[in-house]
Parts: C-alpha cells; structure tokens; sequence
C-alpha cells in the first residue's frame, strides 16, 4: 500500500496589516520565463543543471588535489546525514509543500541546525563516536510511525523553472570558480615544503574545528583552560563533517565545507526569493546579486574601503558563510509566517534557525530583532491591532539572542561599543576643512561600493507607493538595518562590518523582488528577453574589461589627502552617471527610431545599474593570481616540518592531551614586539596548547592589546624549554596538564638538559617533540 499523497493546504493569511498593492501594469510571464512554473511532469532534461553543476564542482575540487575517495565520502555524508534527516523534518513542520527544490534547500539548513544538538549530546556524554547513529534515529522515526512515514513521498505542485535551474547551476558554478581562483589553488590541504604561506586565519579556524572535534565545552585551543566566548558553531560543523563522513580534518576545512556551504546559500537565496514573491525570476537574480556580482570597485589590485559583502570574506571565515545559509533559510520561514504560508510549525522551525543562528555569527540576531520590531510597529500602525506572528518572532529572537549573549558570549562584547560614524571617520576632511565636502562623498561611496545591488528596492517602493506586505516591510527593514548597526557601533577590529553583510541577506532578496516587477512591467517578448539578456552580459563584459585596461591602484596624493582611497570610486562612478544621462537623453529618440525600445527604459537601466560590479570578484580573482602561495591576502609561514610534527603528536598523543610549545609569535620578535598570531600547533595537532599565540582570545579583544595577560604563566611555560629540572618539569606536568614539549629550533634552541630529563619521541633535524615522563 503506497503511502498517501502530500496535498497542500490552502494559504492562510495571518497577518495582512497592509492593504497588498498591486504590481503596477505587471504582464503575465509567458511560459518560457524564469517567473513561471514548469508543468508538474519533471523530464529528464530537468536533472542536467544539477547533474552538470554536481560535475563541475567536482571537477574543480579534484583539481585542487582533494581525494576522489574524500569526495565520496562527503557526498554521502551530506546527503544521508544533512540533508535526508533535515528533510524530512522541514517536511514535517513546513505546512505548504512548494517545490523538490525547496525541500532540500531547506531541508539541509534544518539537517544543519539538528546535527548541532546531536554533537553537544554525544560531547557531553564522551561517546563521540556515535555522532553517526542521529541521523539514522531521525529516519527510523519517520519509517516508524505511520503520521510521518507520508513525508518520504510528497506531492508538488511545481517543478523548478528549467531557465531558473540553469540560472542557480550557472551562479554556483561561477562561485565555485572564484573560490578555486582565490582560495582552494592558493592554500594547499597540507603544506609541501617549509616555505608555505598560508592565510592567516585558516589554521585558527582549524583549530576550533579540532577543538570541536575533541573537547566540550570549548576553550581557546591556544590557551589551554580559557574559555573560548565565540560564535563556534560552524566549528562543530566541520567537526561533525569529519567525524561522520571518517574525513581528515584540514580536508574538510581548506576543501570541502566551503564549497558546499556556498553552494547550500546560494541555492537557499534562489528558492526562497521564489518562495516568497511567487517568482523564481526573483530568485534566480537574488542568487546572481549576491554571489555572481560584487563590490562597485575601480581599482586594481581591488581594495575594500568599506569591507566586503561576498569577496574574500567567505573563505577567510567560514562562520560567514555558514551564518548566511542559516540566516536565509530563518528569513524564509519568518516570511512564510508573516504570509500565512506555514502553520504552528513554522515557529518551531524559527526557533531552532534562531538558536543555530545565535551560535553561527554574532551579527545575525540583532538585525532579525531590528527587521522583527519594525515589521511590528509597522503593521501595528497600519491596522490598529496587535500583529501576533511578528509579536511572537520577536520573543523567540529575544530569547535565542539571551542565549547566545549569556552562555555562548557570557556578556563579552569583543570590543563593540556604541560610537556612530567611526567607521566613515578616517575618511572626513581635516578639522579646518568644510566637513560637508568629505560627508557627501563618502556617503555616496558607501552606497555605491556596497549597496548598489541593492538598487532594485527603490523601483518596489515606487511601484507599490509604499505600500508594502508585512514580507516586505520584513526585507526592507533588515536590509536597512545591516548597515544602520554597522555605522552605530565601533569595534576596533572592524568587526561591526558583519552587521552590513547580515542586513546584504535581506537587501538582495528585495531588490530583486523590485526588478521581476520592472521587467513585468516592460512587458517583454521573447526575443527583447534574449536580448536584454545579452545586452546585460555585454555590458559586464565591458566593465570588466575596461578595468582590466584602465583601472589602477588608489594612489595617494602628496600629501596624502583622507578622500584618497575613495577618488577611483568617486571619479569611476561619476563617469558611468554621465554615460547613463546621457543614454537617457538619447532614449526618446532611440525609442522613435526602433519602437521596441518604448517602456522598456527601466528594465534597461536597472540592469545596468545592477551588474556594475560584475568586475568585482573577477577582479579579485586577478588579483590573487599575481600574488604567490597564500593568495592576495596577508599570510604566515606554514612550515611543513611544523605541521608534520603536529600530525605526529596527534596520531601518538590522547585528546585530552596538553602541548607546550616555544612558539608564540608569527614573526621574529624584535624590540619585545611579538605578533601572537602563531595557531599552526593547536590546529593540525587537534589538541590544545597550554599557550601557543593569542591574539584573538576573548579578554585580547576587550583589552585591544597583544599582552599576554598571564606572564607567570608565559614564563612557565617558556621556562620549560629554556632551563629545565626534573622537579619544575614534574611540577610543569602535574600543575598545567603538560605531557609534550614541541620545539622549534629556528626559533630557539632547548635546553641540552631537556634530553635527558623528557624522551624525545620525534626529529626532523629542525622540530623536536619531547614527552614528559
């Protein structure tokens, strides 16, 4: 007996504040468009964008020399243990079946919020070696019990739009490659000689993954005993990776979870845009604003005056990318919520976003809460009664935030400290200078680096007067808000720029909510559709060509003046103006010689203004191509005879080992400055360190100085290495937990006495690796 047919229930509207406008003059999409729906027969032809997009990524993966048999054992690790457990529960807890699509783009997100609370069980209960068996618990209940066994067998309605899956295959395809470009070809899985570089943050992020891996609750792996006050849930992420799928850990970090997670996001981006605007057009230009376009830059090597949305930030911090892939799935349910399209069982999938959110990026919470209150008051206003989904979102986000602020941070604010505008501050004119000069400029240089893709919200608001659903407003006010906390705060590492890139999530989304209503309202056929399409892309290819031949780097004036890093920006843009004005001068007469042309004005135009960055991750892609091992970015020496001598303490050492190391700086040390920025022991040892480097311990950050807080400590430790004794090396073992000794002697010779009183274990002629008796 088969088991029954999912049917979709019918849409309820719980909150409609704000009387729904209608879209202008909007055309209905012919059925070749993005923004319509297949019929519900999928032809095989329908698999070729996944199976071509599967195979491409692939491709480069091995190409970057990861394992076919490591490549095998990802994917069944995130097809059996993410993505079948998660969907199966969104399934369950989703009211309205939409799309295969949606399920398993959501359903993965939902995998990745339930692998969390199965780590902490088996971390707590030391039996880590039955992470695998969550996943099979969550299967077997749903083949067990007669209620859910239906939701292995869902009815849709809809089948993905063959233009949207090519469209969605072609952005992750193109993201793969910037990613290999910049990233997977620049930092090899394991160091090859001892002159590799590698960026600086990528051993720190192994660390915490093999901290992770091996310990709860988790402590700075630098520092042994300090407890680590940190946003680590992407951590225990890639330490699940590597403990279900039987996967070396530095594999999973430097190959594979970054790929995946960008390809997760970029697929959650396209099918909630078409979730909640009805339009897959809508996410199939979300997913290319977000990860195909870059920042409007016009210099070369590419600078970054204000940050970065999607450039360089997502590799060097994967807590980034794996924030954003839970942000849009949580702003895809809050949606369906304020829309009516999920029952009861969207707030228990918005609660557990929240949470997993609350522990994946620090930035996230506060933005939902601002887009949340707003939505509220909003709706309030507009109907005069209480609005109780946005009231009740509210407090879940409130108490997810509580968590992560009482046990995750315990109250640390790193360093965040309310002060407006200190971000713009470096770029303001001198006291004696008329302030408004520099104000003006530097605003439209904000909006125009960071924000332009976000163009397409003013035509929305024009077209709907203002007039929004609570969806919308949802959008708008977290697309708002990003960047209002990020110029309200300070944080002395530049930090607040994650609120700018959590409130980007909702922008893009809304945007291109804003151009499917400007191209329905050209009412296009289907030739002007192709040659908009073509036009658009000959224009990117202008822009990135013409960068190639005529941008230069921000040369600073004598004297340098504060607009300096801008003025490539400024002139650059200004001169794309005057083009567009003057093509817009050009277009009645254009349009009475070639009639076509009438009313599709906007269309044009907002396409044009849209792909203005095209050329920034392509830039930067060339910008790390000129630059040797390590990429365009700041890097360490990652010795291998460093690395090799952690790997052999990890293989002969028990996890809860202790090292001790006499390397504690990146560089020479010089005038009694140490730059303590040394993680390659804690990260490829999987064990910690009784005081490697630490510069990004939660009490450095508050201090905003590189002093290590502990010296008598320091001094122990170094004592060790430099005059040891039987008795202070036993008091050493029994006092802080030490069992090894790692030296470098590049760095500094040991003590001859070391020999005879520790057994040296391993030798390569420069690394020694000593265990205590």
């Amino acid at each position: 007996m088969s088991a029954p047919a999912e049917r979709p229930a019918q849409p309820r509207v719980e909150v409609s504040a704000i009387p729904a406008a209608r879209d202008g003059d909007a055309a209905p999409a012919s059925s070749a468009s993005l923004g319509t729906v297949a019929p519900r027969r999928a032809y095989p032809w329908h698999l070729l964008p996944f199976v071509a997009t599967v195979l491409y990524v692939a491709a480069v993966l091995l190409a970057a020399d990861t394992a076919v048999l490591d490549l095998v054992k990802y994917a069944l690790y995130l097809t059996l243990a993410l993505t079948l457990p998660g969907t199966l529960v969104y399934r369950a807890l989703r009211r309205t079946p939409h799309s295969l699509l949606d399920d398993l783009a959501m359903g993965t997100a939902v995998g990745l919020v339930l692998e969390l609370p199965a780590w902490t069980l088996v971390s707590v209960l030391d039996v880590r070696g039955a992470l695998w068996a969550w996943p099979l618990i969550v299967v077997a209940l749903f083949a067990g019990v007669p209620g859910l066994r239906r939701h292995f067998r869902p009815h849709y309605e809809k089948t993905a739009p063959l233009g949207f899956s090519w469209a969605v295959g072609g952005a992750v395809a193109f993201f793969t490659t910037y990613l290999s470009s910049t990233f997977l070809q620049r930092n090899p899985i394991l160091p090859t000689s001892d002159d590799t570089r590698q960026y600086l943050d990528l051993a720190y992020q192994l660390s915490l993954a093999g901290e992770a891996k091996h310990q709860f609750p988790l402590h700075v792996p630098q520092v042994a005993g300090e407890p680590l006050f940190y946003h680590w849930f992407g951590y225990a992420h890639m330490a699940s990776s590597s403990m279900i799928g039987g996967i070396d850990l530095p594999v999973v970090a430097l190959r594979l979870a970054i790929p995946f997670l960008c390809a997760l996001a970029i697929l959650l981006t396209a099918v909630v845009g078409w979730r909640i605007s009805g339009r897959a057009l809508v996410g199939a230009v979300a997913a290319a604003l977000f990860f195909v376009v870059g920042e409007t830059n016009f210099t070369d090597p590419v600078t970054m005056p204000f940050g970065t949305q999607s450039s360089f930030v997502i590799w060097h911090g994967m807590s980034m990318i794996y924030s954003w892939v839970l942000l849009i799935a949580l702003i895809g349910v809050v949606c369906g919520l304020l829309t009516g399209a999920f029952g009861r069982g969207g707030f228990v999938l918005a609660f557990l976003l929240l949470v997993a959110s609350s522990g994946a990026k620090a930035s996230s919470l506060p933005v939902v809460a601002v887009a949340l209150l707003v939505t509220f008051l909003v709706v309030l206003v507009a109907r005069r009664r209480i609005p109780w989904t946005p009231l009740w979102l509210g407090v879940l986000t409130g108490a997810a935030q509580l968590f992560a602020m009482g046990v995750l941070f315990r109250f640390q604010a790193y360093g965040v400290t309310p002060e407006p505008l200190w971000s713009f501050e470096r770029f303001w004119t001198p006291p004696d200078g008329p302030m408004w000069l520099a104000v003006l400029p530097v605003w439209f240089a904000f909006l125009v680096n960071m924000q332009l893709r976000a163009a397409g919200i003013v035509p929305l608001l024009w077209l709907r007067r203002g007039r929004l659903d609570p969806a919308q407003v949802f959008l708008l006010a977290g697309g708002i808000g990003g960047p209002f906390i990020y110029l309200m705060v300070k944080q002395p590492g530049d930090g607040n720029q994650y609120f700018t890139r959590a409130g980007f999530t909702f922008a893009v989304l809304l945007s291109a909510w804003g151009y499917a209503m400007v191209f329905d309202r050209a009412k296009l056929s289907r030739t002007a559709r192709i040659f908009l399409g073509v036009e658009t892309l000959a224009f990117a290819v202008v822009l990135v060509l013409a960068q190639f031949e005529l941008a230069g780097p921000a040369q600073a004036s004598a004297p340098p003046r504060v607009l300096d890093p801008l003025l490539p920006l400024l002139r650059w843009s200004l001169g794309l103006a005057a083009l567009g004005l003057v093509v817009a001068a050009l277009w009645p007469v254009l349009s009475r010689w070639w009639p076509a042309l009438r009313g599709r004005g906007g269309v044009v135009a907002l396409s044009a203004i849209l792909v203005v960055g095209a050329p920034g991750l392509i830039m930067d892609m060339r910008k790390s191509e000129r630059f040797s091992n390590g990429g365009a970015y700041a890097t360490v020496p990652l010795p291998k005879s460093r690395v090799d001598a952690a790997r052999w303490v990890r293989d002969h050492s028990a996890p809860s080992d202790v090292l001790a190391t006499n390397v504690h700086c990146v560089n020479t040390p010089t005038d009694g400055y140490c730059d303590p920025r040394s993680f390659w022991l804690s990260a490829y040892a999987e064990r910690r360190v009784l005081v490697e480097g630490w510069a990004f311990a939660p009490r450095v950050s508050e201090a905003g100085s590189w002093a290590f807080w502990d010296p008598d400590l320091l001094a122990r430790n170094d004592a060790a290495f430099t005059t040891p004794s039987a008795e202070s090396l036993a008091a050493f073992r029994a006092r802080d937990g030490v069992r090894w000794l790692v030296v470098d002697r590049l760095v500094g010779a040991e003590s001859p006495e070391l020999e005879a009183l520790a057994n040296l274990r391993w030798s390569d002629g420069r690394m020694f690796v000593y265990e205590l008796r």
